[in-house]
């Protein structure tokens, strides 16, 4: 059994295995009590995760013979890395039942799995366990260590919920915590856990589908899938959960932008009256233009920490309501725009190392009025403001100077906007996604063109979305230009889920009627020769939804309503759960149904993606004030994280850590190379590096979205759990233009927590 070369695993037996350790672990008396009691400091339950991998690990990667002296050496120093001793000759029994299990899962034998699986809905007995605090302290003198505690300590086995957080960026650490109600820390309740090893038999095997050798039974597989689907859409870690990070931060996020030095800036309006946050140092804002107030000493900006959990006021001087803002390469943010006194206005945020660093802004910039506009970066490190409430033109920034006339360029006009304007406008925040190609994809109310911006030429329209239903303000739908694959060609699409009826802002706004909201997602690929919009259903209608890019190429739609439009009081019956769109997958397996979130999230709601894999999620004030009190939806100052499905704990195992990279400058064709770590690692065919550039998010809308799958050149491994990937930087600015990203390693459809790079 021991002392000859270890033989791998099939595909198979690979998940089985994983499931009969954990069962075995979850039994041992010594690591649960450990566990339970906290024996090795707050972070016993990560200790004892790392145990189960380590162990996977050592069967699965061993290039020496397995010999069971050194499989009992690393429980012992387990268990004293959780101050515990076990004097029951216990260490010896588990290294023995691990040693067995593993020659019979070599030979497909897996009736012992499956007697552990039934035997583990029966007690344990405690053995005999001491906590080592010094080498002069007794055993508990009643012998009673947990006994009398014994069915609450069976129910908080091994993969357990985390303990509660005090950093709260602990994606490498742990998922979603799972109570059966809301819990002081504001985790909010999602679908009944089942048996954990059950969890993790289901998460391994459906990942170790994608190493079956070629000859494997097709028909087999497909009844595997479809099993799996049926089963694990039950369970916690296929749905994801909900965080509260702050019930206040003072303002509503109305707009959000991730910055390269791991804050958010957050702000709303001025002309919502005082706010629930001071401005320091006794500041005020004196604007005798405001609609509000003319005199207002609250702040209307924040500037969110992600690491420590925390903000502080920034001061914005003119309304930005319903603005618009792009990141320039050197990672300012440029924000356009806004109403009244703010609507000419150009205002920059560049980020600082100290506390110093606040909003600075250019009167009169702009050449036209932009509000409800959209702005995209370019190639050349410009930006581009398109359209805004009648505005059917486009300008630049920053200036361009016209040599013909001597003056600065103006706006230009673009009569496209003008041919899709409605009764109620149905073309605000139109959806303008930079394509590889340098052109631009402007979608407006129901129609599309390839825009040639420095000619100001049309140079295609596309076919018009089926079903002839509004998608862009009011009527509010989303769109994201999906992954582009510098691997496969860098074939773009364009995505456009939800929306409302042509006339559902006039229902709402003249005789308060609710219409539903659209339910179908339009995708197009514009790469094709005779591009056409194939339809896909969603399982919730949705208007006000976000949509955003997640580091595994997958879409989440979140926010929203599913009845109304975008405006004051025009929207009811809050859609409160996410829907996840997987791309790559078969039609009828796209759509997944997330946890719900306790906060209704409606007009001015938003979502940003965060570099650790969470999404920030704030903001919903359907009302022309601050309103609190006496109405359906009060304005909602809180910030919560949603975690997708991909970082909960059952993933551990295959899930990659960034450790360092040779520089973190990614040039254009240019060879980048990181270090990574994953306790099991699968296959090159499985690992992939993506950047995705952080959005400006409002009003259903994130600007400059897009992520780039880098070219793969190869992953070598460096030590048991090391690896080196390689990649080459994009190939173009067109595909990426330059300026910061998060950058990820997806491993077997599971990310690492992001970090960040320059492009350049």
């Amino acid at each position: 059994m021991d002392g000859a070369p270890p033989k791998p695993l099939t595909a198979e037996a690979m998940p089985i295995f994983s499931e009969g350790i954990y069962l075995i672990l979850s039994r041992w008396s010594a690591l649960r009590l450990a566990v339970e009691n906290e024996w090795g400091g707050r972070d016993s339950s990560r200790k004892a995760d790392q145990l189960a991998s380590d162990i996977l690990s050592w069967f699965a990667q061993s290039r020496e013979p397995l010999y069971i002296d050194d499989l009992e050496n690393m429980l012992d120093e387990a268990l004293l890395s959780l101050n515990t001793e076990a004097e029951d000759g216990s260490i010896e029994e588990i290294a023995y039942k691990l040693m067995i299990m593993h020659e019979e899962c070599l030979e497909g034998n897996f009736q012992s799995i499956e007697s552990l699986r039934e035997a583990n809905r029966r007690e344990v007995p405690v053995r005999h366990v001491r906590q080592v605090v010094n080498d002069d302290d007794e055993d508990d003198k009643n012998g009673n260590i947990g006994g009398a505690n014994e069915e609450n300590v069976a129910s908080n086995m091994i993969l357990d919920a985390p303990e509660s957080q005090s950093n709260l960026n602990p994606v490498d650490d742990c998922g979603p915590k799972v109570v059966t109600q809301e819990a002081e820390d504001g985790w909010v309740q999602v679908p009944h856990r089942r048996n954990r090893a059950l969890q993790n038999f289901t998460f391994l095997f459906y990942r170790s589908l994608t190493t079956m050798p070629p000859n494997f039974n097709m028909i087999t597989l497909l009844l595997l899938l479809v099993f799996f689907s049926l089963l694990s859409c039950s369970l916690v870690f296929c749905q994801g959960g909900w965080q509260l990070l702050l019930e206040s931060v003072g303002i509503s996020a109305m707009h959000m932008q991730v910055l390269h030095n791991n804050k958010v800036i957050i702000f709303d309006r001025t002309d919502f009256g005082p706010s629930n946050l001071s401005l320091p140092d006794s500041r005020c804002r004196y604007d005798p233009n405001d609609t509000a107030l003319g005199v207002d000493c609250t702040a209307h900006s924040i500037l969110y920490d992600i690491e420590t959990n925390t903000f502080r006021a920034l001061m914005v001087r003119t309304d930005t309501w319903c603005s618009s803002g792009a990141v320039l390469p050197d990672g300012t943010l440029i924000e356009s725009g806004g109403y009244n006194d703010g609507d000419h206005v150009i205002r920059s945020f560049t980020p600082c190392t100290d506390e110093t660093c606040d909003w600075v802004e250019f009167p009169r910039y702009l050449s036209e009025r932009r509000w409800y506009s959209t702005n995209q970066i370019l190639p050349d490190g410009r930006i581009i403001i398109v359209g805004g409430r009648r505005q059917f033109n486009y300008e630049f920034y920053p200036r361009i100077y016209n040599e013909d006339t001597g003056s600065l360029r103006g706006a230009v006009r673009l009569h496209f906007l003008v041919e899709t304007t409605d009764p109620s406008e149905n073309n605000l925040y139109p959806f303008v996604h930079l394509l590889p190609d340098g052109n631009l994809f402007i979608f407006a109310n129901t129609r599309s063109i390839l825009f040639d911006y420095s000619r100001n030429r049309v140079l295609k329209e596309f076919p018009e979305i089926p079903g002839g239903e509004p998608r862009n303000y009011p009527s509010s739908g989303s769109s994201v230009l999906l992954p582009l694959d510098e691997n496969s060609g860098s074939v773009a699409e364009i995505l456009i889920c939800g929306g409302a009826p042509r006339d559902g802002f006039l229902r709402a706004s003249h005789d308060g009627t609710f219409v539903r909201a659209l339910s179908t997602c339009g995708r197009l690929n514009v790469s094709h020769e005779n591009p056409a919009w194939v339809m896909e259903e969603m399982p919730i209608a949705r208007v006000m939804g976000d949509m955003l890019l997640l580091p595994t190429g997958d879409v989440i739609i979140i926010n929203g309503a599913a009845h109304g439009t975008a405006g004051w009081e025009y929207a009811q019956n809050p859609v409160r759960s996410p829907v996840i769109y997987r791309p790559s997958e078969a039609p009828i397996w796209r759509f997944s149904l997330m946890s719900p979130s306790r906060k209704p999230r409606l007009y001015h709601s938003t979502a940003v993606l965060l570099p650790d894999g969470r999404v920030l999620v704030g903001g919903s004030n359907p009302h022309i004030y601050y309103n609190f009190t006496g109405v359906q939806f009060p304005t909602d100052l809180s910030l919560e994280a949603f975690w997708p499905p991909y970082l909960a704990k059952e993933y551990k195992p295959i899930r990659p850590t960034i450790l360092t990279s040779l520089n973190e400058v990614l040039g254009y064709g240019k060879f980048f190379s990181l270090i990574f770590t994953v306790p099991y690692y699968s296959t090159t065919k499985v690992v992939s590096v993506r950047i995705i550039a952080p959005s400006f998010t409002t009003h259903s809308f994130s600007m400059s979205q897009r992520m780039v799958v880098l070219k793969l050149v190869g992953v070598t491994r460096l030590t048991s759990y090391t690896y080196n990937v390689t990649v080459i930087g994009p190939s173009t600015a067109e595909i990426a233009p330059s300026g910061f990203y998060m950058l990820f390693v997806v491993h077997a459809g599971i990310p690492s927590s992001g970090m960040w790079v320059k492009l350049q």
